[in-house]
C-alpha cells in the first residue's frame, strides 16, 4: 500500500520493519471531555488502515496514544472541581467506550502519557546532553533554531513562526520560538512527577515522541493523525526525534477535518457534537459509511444532508446482499488496487455498487474488513420491536395512520426501520 506523504508530497510504499511489521503511531485524544466526531475519524481511518493490511496478511502494530497529561485537562479539572488524573481517567474510560461502538476493534497498544514518565525524561536529559534544549526556571524548552530542518513538514520555519511566538508570563525562553519539553509544577496543578530539573510533568510534544519509541522503536512506517496536528505538534514531534539521530516516521499520513455548518468542527469554538451523540442518533455504520465515501486525506461535510446520503447507502448495499452468492476476483482486484493507492475507499465503495449479485461474498468481505460487515448479516429484531410492529400493523389494517406513524417513530426510536411489503411488514437495523 502507498500512501500520500505529508513530508514529501509524493506516493510512498509502506515499509515492514526488521521483523516484517508494519508500524503506524496515531495521535489519540486529550481526554478533558468525550470526544467529538471529528476526533473519532482517525480513530476509523487508521484502523481500516490495519484491518485491510492484515486481511492482505502483512503484519501491522498500531500504537495510538491517550494524551492524559495535559493544560487542558488541568483546566477543565479545576472547573468541575475534580481532581486532573480523575477525569483524565474517567474521559479515557469514555472514549474507548464510544469508540468500542465502532465495532472496529482497537489499535494494539494505547499507551498513556502518564504511564510514559521515565522514558519522557530520558528523552528529554539526550536532548539536554545533545545542546538541542536547556533548562531555565525548572521548565525545560526546546531550542527551535538549533535544528536547521525545522518546518520541512509544515512550511513554517523559525523566522516565520517567530513573527506570531510570544514569551507568556512566567516562561524563561531564550528564544520565543522555542516550545516546552517539561513544565515546573504550577499552584493549580495537582499532580506532577519528579525530575533532573524539579518536580514538574511533561510537555504534550515530547509525550508523543517518547510514546512513538518506547512501542514501535526509533524508526517506523507511519505516524498518522488529523490535518490540525501538522503544526505545531508534528513539526515539533520531528524537531525532538531527529535532532538526536532518530529516523522516526518514513511517511506522514494527515486525514481531512469535519467540518460542521462550514467550519471545522472544534471543541475551542464549541463547534462540535459528540462521537456518543452521533452514535445514538445515527448508529456506527451510517458514520463509517459517511467516513469511507471521502478519500481520508480530503475535508468531509457533517451534515444531516451528508448523513442521509450515508444511511442510504448502507440501505443500498444491504438490500442487495439479501440476494446472490459468489466469489469474484475482479471486484476484490479492484478494491486492492483502489485501497492500496492511498487507501482510495471511494473508488473501493464504487466498485462494491457496480459489482454483480454473484459477487455477494465478495462484497460481504470487504465490507467485513472495512467495518461494514452488519450489511451483509441479517438480524432478527428482538420481541418488543416485534410486538411494536405488529400493533402498527393492525393500526393500518384499521386505518388509525396517526398510529401508525407514532408506532413506526417508535419502531425507528430502537434503531430499527420497518418496511411495508406484500406479504406485510420487514424489520431491518437501521445503518
Amino acid at each position: 500500500m502507498r500512501l500520500r506523504d505529508t513530508l514529501t508530497g509524493a506516493l510512498r510504499e509502506l515499509e515492514p520493519g526488521p521483523d516484517g511489521t508494519i508500524g503506524f503511531y496515531v495521535c489519540g485524544p486529550t481526554v478533558y471531555d468525550r470526544i467529538h466526531v471529528g476526533n473519532g475519524r482517525p480513530v476509523v481511518v487508521f484502523l481500516q488502515m490495519k484491518r485491510y493490511l492484515e486481511w492482505r496478511g502483512q503484519r501491522v502494530r498500531l500504537v495510538e496514544n491517550i494524551t492524559d497529561i495535559n493544560d487542558k485537562i488541568y483546566a477543565a479539572a479545576n472547573a468541575r472541581g475534580v481532581r486532573s488524573d480523575e477525569l483524565a481517567a474517567e474521559m479515557t474510560r469514555a472514549f474507548i467506550a464510544d469508540t468500542d461502538r465502532l465495532g472496529l476493534g482497537r489499535p494494539d497498544e494505547e499507551p498513556l502519557a502518564s504511564a510514559t514518565i521515565p522514558e519522557i525524561v530520558a528523552l528529554i536529559e539526550e536532548l539536554v546532553a545533545g545542546g538541542h534544549a536547556y533548562e531555565a526556571g525548572g521548565d525545560v524548552y526546546f531550542a527551535v533554531r538549533s535544528f536547521d530542518r525545522y518546518g520541512e513538514l509544515s512550511g513554517q520555519r523559525p523566522d516565520d513562526v517567530e513573527s506570531g511566538a510570544r514569551v507568556e508570563p512566567g516562561e524563561h525562553k531564550r528564544d520565543p520560538v522555542d516550545f516546552a519539553l517539561w513544565k515546573a509544577t504550577k499552584a493549580d496543578e495537582d499532580t506532577s512527577w519528579p525530575s533532573p530539573w524539579g518536580d514538574g510533568r511533561p510537555a504534550w510534544h515530547i509525550e508523543c515522541s517518547a510514546m512513538a519509541e518506547k512501542l514501535l522503536g526509533r524508526e517506523f512506517a507511519v505516524h498518522g493523525g488529523g490535518r490540525d496536528l501538522i503544526f505545531p505538534h508534528h513539526e515539533n514531534e520531528i524537531a525532538q526525534s531527529c535532532s538526536i539521530g532518530r529516523g522516526f516516521a518514513r511517511v506522514w499520513a494527515h486525514n481531512g477535518m469535519l467540518q460542521l455548518a462550514g467550519e471545522k468542527m472544534s471543541k475551542s469554538e464549541g463547534n462540535i457534537e459528540t462521537l456518543e451523540t452521533a452514535l445514538d442518533t445515527w448508529g456506527p455504520e451510517t458514520l463509517i459509511m459517511l467516513f469511507l465515501q471521502a478519500h481520508y486525506a480530503s475535508p468531509l461535510a457533517y451534515s444531516d444532508a451528508t448523513l442521509e446520503q450515508a444511511r442510504t447507502a448502507c440501505e443500498t448495499l444491504r438490500n442487495r446482499l439479501r440476494t446472490g452468492a459468489g466469489e469474484d476476483a475482479a471486484v476484490r482486484g479492484a478494491v486492492w488496487e483502489a485501497l492500496d493507492d492511498d487507501f482510495s475507499t471511494p473508488r473501493a465503495l464504487a466498485a462494491l455498487f457496480r459489482a454483480p449479485p454473484e459477487a455477494r461474498d465478495t462484497v460481504a468481505e470487504v465490507l467485513d474488513v472495512l467495518g461494514l460487515g452488519g450489511l451483509a448479516r441479517s438480524e432478527a429484531a428482538p420481541a418488543e420491536v416485534v410486538e411494536l410492529a405488529e400493533a402498527r400493523r393492525a393500526a393500518r389494517e384499521r386505518s388509525d395512520f396517526p398510529e401508525s406513524d407514532r408506532l413506526r417513530d417508535e419502531i425507528a426510536a430502537l434503531g430499527w426501520e420497518v418496511r411495508d411489503t406484500a406479504g406485510g411488514y420487514e424489520l431491518v437495523r437501521r445503518g
